[in-house]
């Protein structure tokens, strides 16, 4: 596994959605907290969701993934979806929602660990990983907390 340049830079600029809600939160005053807020929450269930994917194409790709990766890779689709059900029964929302996804995106990087092992050139992976959902994970709770 390598991670090309282009891929590094793609990656990081996915960070840029989540920082434009937290900055539309501290500069657009409370007219703009809500709107920022679910724009935030969506942006992070749909990145989660998307780790799950990426997951079950690693597991496909790495014969000797653990047994319950397919698992692992379908539970981000079914926790986002689950956690926009307190909107729809009338529940705080989205800031605890969005809390969880933050927490499951700063640890979801122990999948892909146990995932891709010690696969050759697994690190640089593992690395922009940490990196991405670190940044994914704190701006969704900032973004949740404020």
């Amino acid at each position: 596994m390598t991670v090309s340049p282009a891929t590094r830079r793609l990656g990081f600029a996915g960070l840029l959605p989540a920082a434009a809600c937290l900055a539309l939160m501290l500069a657009g005053g409370e007219a703009w907290r809500w709107t920022a807020l679910a724009i935030g929450y969506l942006y992070a269930v749909l990145i989660f969701s998307f780790l799950g994917g990426v997951w079950w194409g690693l597991a496909v790709l790495f014969a000797d993934a653990p047994r319950w990766t397919p698992l692992a890779a379908v539970m981000p689709s079914l926790i986002g979806l689950a956690s926009f059900a307190p909107w729809l029964f009338g529940y705080p929302w989205p800031q605890p929602s969005l809390i969880l996804v933050g927490l499951l995106l700063l640890v979801s990087p122990l999948i892909d660990r146990a995932i891709v092992g010690a696969a050759p050139g697994g690190d640089a992976w593992i690395i922009l990983r940490v990196q991405l959902s670190t940044g994914l994970g704190v701006l969704s709770l900032l973004i949740a907390l404020l």
